[in-house]
């Protein structure tokens, strides 16, 4: 398998004769005469996207990246924007996709076949709708104060008219039990992962009667970061490739997870009640919410973060994709454990005992203090924890001073990623070594061997006694990740 990078291909072109290559196929898909600005804009860890303006509208190219993993086509992507805007939902206009030029191919025009080779296998051009995605200056920003607490109830509109699309105007989406494909997808990164076994085992033992008979057009990943938002509220809904049939509660349940509300506290996307969720829902002619389905959806939204963090690492890991930034998602995995074990204990009799999380931290600070010489004292100095300290001020100081768009975001993921080294060489080989007389202490010698276990149903009479376990070890592996989080 040929890997591919985040800048993409080496084709020994430079980036701006691949800019002016894309810019011609652009033109070529559109008809426009001309086409300026093009730029790819950050983020994104499936697919790219860039902006450009063609004969002046400002209009969107996303496309697939090499290796990316594809569910619903580009051409069934659009067809679910244009069935949304028949409901009054309110989503980008769609201008070409890989589908529309495909059939535009003709003996009379040849030169249409060659823009594939530019944009990639799929593809599809939108408006740009003018507002904000980044979900904390949604949540902060003093520009959209007036707009925070309309969102919940604009959120709920817009899902009551995603679910009365009709699946037959959509041909193609495919329907699937969520948690067996979580199950799969997990497998096939084949790491253990304890806290995620102790969701499945209260998922399969909690699963509401509703779930796995629904036939509803989901959009499968409704949050923030999909949301274009303006000072007036909600001005489109992004970001169709993960729609499905299914359980409606599903993109309600999803809006809800916790690591949508980048810090702030409503339950509701960081800025808004379930409360009002509902009611909008309701009576925009939603179904009925029952609640505790509802929280069942949001378990299953936790976990189903989780896996996608370990599955994008794992592309990085294999070689699909090398990206800094898919390299950092790896070590989020421990946020969602820390919230999907919080969530359990909400939701388990009697929950389990809360660890001292504090002595981790600490140990960690300590370490840092006295530095790691002793450890390593072979080596001349600098240290190996100090090299990674002094290249990650080159990096978050003249990388980023110099930088901007793209290069700029990375940057800033990659300075990230090397705080979580320097705090990983200061927890020195102790956190392992408490883990392992945790493990052993059950009368296991591995996570694998504990994630088997859980899974199998033969813990389940000491749910309250592993949860504890597993929860010291996700408190453990946040002092390196993310220190904060908690």
């Amino acid at each position: 398998m040929t890997a591919s990078t985040e800048q993409g291909p080496s084709d020994g072109r430079t980036a701006t004769e691949r800019e002016a290559a894309l810019a011609t196929a652009l033109a070529g898909v559109t008809g426009a005469a001309s086409i300026t600005g093009v730029r790819r804009l950050s983020g994104g860890a499936s697919r790219e996207t860039w902006a450009f303006d063609a004969d002046g509208r400002p209009l969107i190219l996303q496309r697939e990246r090499p290796g990316g993993m594809r569910t619903a086509g580009m051409g069934i992507e659009a067809a679910l924007l244009r069935a949304a805007a028949d409901q009054g939902v309110p989503v980008p206009d769609v201008v070409v996709t890989d589908a529309d030029a495909a059939a535009d191919v003709d003996a009379t025009a040849p030169e249409r076949s060659t823009h594939g080779d530019v944009l990639g296998r799929a593809w599809m051009v939108v408006e740009r709708v003018e507002g904000e995605t980044i979900a904390r200056r949604i949540l902060r920003g003093d520009a959209y104060r007036a707009a925070r607490p309309r969102l919940a109830a604009q959120c709920g509109e817009a899902l009551a008219g995603i679910h009365r699309i009709a699946p037959d105007a959509v041909p193609g989406l495919r329907a699937g039990d969520q948690v067996a494909q979580l199950r799969a997808a997990l497998d096939g990164v084949g790491e253990p992962h304890p806290a995620f076994e102790l969701g499945f085992r209260w998922l399969e033992r909690h699963r509401p009667p509703s779930v796995g008979t629904g036939r509803t057009v989901v959009h499968g990943d409704f949050r923030n970061g999909n949301l274009v938002v303006g000072p007036d509220g909600l001005r489109a809904v992004l970001d169709w490739e993960l729609a499905h049939l299914g359980d409606p509660l599903e993109d309600l349940g999803w809006l809800c997870v916790r690591a949508w509300r980048f810090g702030a506290a409503p339950r509701v996307g960081g800025f808004g009640a379930v409360d009002d969720l509902v009611g909008a829902y309701e009576a925009a002619g939603g179904e009925a919410v029952d609640r505790a389905a509802l929280r069942w959806w949001e378990v299953l939204g936790t976990l189903k973060w989780g896996v996608i963090c370990a599955v994008q690492a794992h592309t990085h890991l294999s070689g699909v994709v090398r990206s800094v930034e898919l390299a950092a998602i790896g070590r989020r995995v421990c946020e969602v454990e820390h919230d999907l074990l919080l969530l359990l204990l909400l939701l388990l009799p009697g929950g389990a005992p809360s660890p001292a999380a504090g002595g981790q931290h600490d140990a960690a600070e300590r370490d840092t203090a006295t530095g790691i010489a002793a450890r390593s004292a072979l080596h001349d100095a600098p240290t190996a924890a100090q090299l990674v300290e002094a290249v990650r001020e080159f990096v978050e100081g003249d990388v980023m001073a110099s930088a901007e768009g793209r290069v700029r975001f990375h940057a800033r993921v990659a300075g990230k990623v090397l705080a979580i080294v320097e705090r990983e060489l200061a927890a020195g080989d102790r956190p392992a070594r408490d883990h392992a007389a945790a493990l052993a202490g059950l009368g296991y010698g591995t996570d694998a061997d504990l994630a088997t276990a859980i899974r199998s149903g033969a813990l389940d009479d000491r749910t309250a006694e592993v949860t504890a376990v597993v929860r010291r070890a996700v408190d453990a592996k946040l002092a390196v990740a993310n220190p904060t989080y908690a």
